[in-house]
């Protein structure tokens, strides 16, 4: 499907964000150093893209989301964010467990934004 103008860089963003969570699942059962090398890229590219992408969404998309409708779909990604934003310490950490839960975490998370939260936004424009 094709998204709308607006949309496409976000969506651009989240397949890059994708091959991010599918490394991470897979490090997380490897070894040390690979947990470890993981987990320094998780957090470099959730510095330098993830957090300026969620920014993005909380400040342009969400708030056309208002209304007893749209506010539930707004629910979640705000939610998502948060938790995402909380790993960062266990990713520092080099914590296998929290990589793993990161990975599955940013690629359901992408999943629902692109599913439902992109083509919701779609039909409001």
């Amino acid at each position: 499907m094709k998204r709308s103008a607006i949309l496409q860089p976000l969506s651009r963003d989240h397949h890059k964000a994708l091959v991010l969570a599918k490394a991470c699942e897979r490090a997380a059962l490897a070894g040390a150093a690979d947990v470890a090398r993981l987990c320094e890229r998780a957090v470099r590219e959730f510095a330098e893209e993830l957090a300026p992408h969620f920014e993005t969404e909380e400040r342009e998309l969400l708030p056309l989301l208002r209304g007893d409708a749209g506010q539930s779909l707004a629910t979640r990604p705000l939610a998502d964010h948060q938790r995402l934003r909380r790993l960062q310490d266990g990713l520092r950490r080099h914590d296998a467990e929290t990589l793993r839960t990161f990975g599955q975490c940013l690629a359901a998370h992408v999943r629902f934004e692109e599913r439902e939260l992109f083509p919701a936004i779609e039909a409001l424009l």
